[in-house]
């Protein structure tokens, strides 16, 4: 007798990406967790959130997004498409800097290049934010923050890698000293599942 299978579950190839990411050894200082994904956007979806916590401290958060359509998107230039947002809050004089957005833009790309992620059509915004704070919160100090969002085709099987870069570049927008590719810090974290 023939097994049978679930017509509603998603497809090996989305289960095998999945799991490589679910299985993906941040640095420690990245706590992550599965999140509800965003439904409507393709048929088949899977989102990670992630806070980079030190001393107690969070230092930046963020969340990586997996797409699949299994009948490909033109936009993507492939089935698979890895969104990502990171926040992050910096020096104050440094959301004035005229580079900061091209430096946020290559943290991304050193992240992906650096993780072995193979990828194309990479696109995405680099935005500062300042707040400063007035009347009954004027005791509040100014701050600034960073804003990555961006999103990028996988060209290989490897999800978890794209996983690794998104942790890394979660950890250079806080701050944190990089670690040579192939180096998981003891003890790594793992994505926990809902």
């Amino acid at each position: 007798m023939a097994a049978r299978t679930d017509p509603n579950a998603p497809p090996e190839i989305f289960q095998r990406a999945l799991s490589d990411i679910r299985a993906a050894p941040f640095r420690s200082e990245v706590i992550a967790e599965e999140v509800p994904a965003p439904q409507r956007v393709a048929p088949y979806s899977a989102a990670i959130s992630a806070d980079v916590v030190v001393d107690d401290v969070e230092l930046a958060t963020g969340r990586l997004v997996l797409l699949h359509n299994p009948d490909g998107h033109e936009a993507w230039n492939g089935t698979f498409r890895c969104v990502a947002y990171v926040r992050a809050e910096i020096e104050a004089e440094m959301v004035t800097d005229a580079l900061l957005g091209a430096v946020g833009w290559s943290w991304l790309i050193e992240a992906l290049d650096t993780e072995d992620a193979a990828y194309t059509a990479p696109s995405g915004t680099v935005t500062r934010v300042a707040s400063e704070s007035f009347g009954g919160m004027d005791e509040e100090p100014a701050r600034a923050e960073i804003e990555i969002r961006a999103s990028w085709t996988p060209t290989d099987d490897a999800l978890g890698r794209h996983a690794l870069a998104w942790g890394r570049l979660l950890c250079t927008s806080a701050g944190l000293p990089s670690v040579p590719a192939g180096v998981v810090p003891i003890p790594g974290r793992r994505v926990r599942s809902r």
